[in-house]
């Protein structure tokens, strides 16, 4: 879940129009060797601007625009678009808290088996692969990255608070998240100018939410009111934030992304794409933040796919733009230059990935922290309200922090909020 926005470049605005904003199932599709303007419609970073000054040299008859949203913007927008037939782009990403709202009405996408992709299916995991798959069997995306967590910190910070430094010790000092929040006392007792240690409850409550067995829902039920690893994610959250811990920096905000290079929180859950988004908004940081041991260990949250809808009318050509994006050797590339962890299973034991250390982060090696994280993730599955229903107990954290609600009031409003959704 990567959520800021960016200013999206003018590529061929002439043709845009109806490139992107084309109706019914593709029948109009340009020529193969014809030119043709592709829009691909993103959230976050995902790394792919190179990627595409590097396709369009390929393929000289192609042009590439990108338009970048924040992430619940951006599937509002998409179900939108499906629901009128208009303005859908001719890729569309999807997020892993949104795919089951989209693989439940597959009709609306290009079932990417029928241009081929069962050829390449081998290169995903299989749960990659069939969160993608609608029930009647229908693939309508290809994975970019996985989520593996990791926990970001910042040396510079640390070390004015009187904490260690050095990751192995830093992951020492939070076995469990119950000893992350003490940790988190600690720090605030050193009294760091302009910094607390942590941003906020967003990415706190999706880190621990993403290490559980069974998340939102249980085959197809949803389980937040009865599922106790929920309800663990929502008071150790809320916790750290009546503990003071809290940078009051919500994610995703001009504050977040500004606390990133003012440095006014220490640590940040960490899954792997987040190191592109450190990267983007603290420039000037570099060999301040590092990476450390997530509390509890493991855990997955994140990771994208690409998807055709039926709307496009370069469909064939969109759908090779996506083959391109997601096959092995850009995924490395995406890596390497942003952080973003390859979903291709193919990759986690090649040098190129498991040897990778990342200078920006004092030279984590990012590339052992990740595939180990990924190797062992069990995902989680995701209904189609999971990103709704995230919303909800996120604004009822975010009541929290702004001390409109106590925990257990606030607690009582996200189920009758969640119950709303069903």
């Amino acid at each position: 879940m990567r959520r800021f926005t960016a200013v999206v470049p003018i590529v061929a605005v002439a043709l845009l129009a109806t490139a992107a904003c084309g109706s019914g199932d593709g029948d109009n599709q340009a020529a193969d060797d014809g030119p043709v303007t592709l829009t691909v419609a993103t959230f976050g970073e995902f790394g792919y601007k190179e990627l595409y000054e590097e396709y369009q040299k390929l393929h000289p008859n192609v042009k590439i625009t990108e338009r970048i949203t924040k992430t619940e913007d951006h599937h509002k927008n998409l179900a939108a678009h499906l629901a009128t037939n208009t303005g859908a782009a001719d890729i569309e990403a999807l997020e892993e808290g949104w795919i089951g709202q989209f693989t439940a009405q597959p009709s609306k996408f290009v079932d990417l088996n029928e241009l081929g992709a069962g050829d390449i299916k081998n290169q995903w995991p299989e749960w990659k692969w069939n969160v993608a798959t609608s029930k009647d069997g229908k693939t309508i995306g290809l994975g970019t990255d996985v989520g593996g967590m990791a926990m970001c910190y910042r040396t510079d910070l640390f070390q004015k608070a009187g904490l260690p430094t050095d990751r192995a010790e830093v992951s020492k000092l939070w076995p469990t998240w119950d000893a992350y929040i003490e940790t988190g006392k600690k720090f605030e007792a050193a009294k760091v100018p302009g910094a607390h240690f942590f941003d906020g409850p967003t990415v706190m409550y999706r880190s621990i939410l993403g290490q559980a067995p069974v998340g939102l829902y249980d085959g197809d039920n949803v389980v937040v009111d009865s599922n106790p690893e929920v309800k663990k994610a929502f008071d150790l959250s809320a916790l750290a934030v009546t503990s003071g811990l809290s940078a009051r920096a919500e994610a995703w905000t001009p504050a977040w992304n500004a606390g990133f290079a003012k440095g006014t929180f220490a640590t940040l859950g960490c899954p792997s794409w987040m190191m592109a988004y450190i990267q983007t908004q603290a420039k000037d940081a570099s060999g301040k933040w590092d990476i450390a041991d997530v509390p509890g260990g493991g855990g997955n949250w994140g990771g994208s796919w690409l998807t055709v809808p039926k709307q496009s009318k370069n469909q064939k050509q969109a759908y090779e733009l996506a083959k391109w994006l997601t096959a092995p050797e850009q995924q490395a590339k995406v890596f390497q230059k942003y952080g973003n962890f390859p979903s291709t299973v193919t990759l986690y034991e090649d040098a190129v990935i498991k040897d990778f250390v990342n200078p920006y982060f004092n030279n984590a090696p990012v590339g052992q922290i990740f595939s180990k994280s990924v190797q062992t993730m069990k995902a989680q599955y995701l209904g189609p309200k999971a990103g709704d229903i995230n919303t909800q107990i996120i604004n009822g954290l975010t009541r929290i922090e702004q001390g409109k609600q106590t925990p257990d009031a606030s607690w009582q409003q996200v189920l009758t909020d969640v119950k709303a959704l069903l």
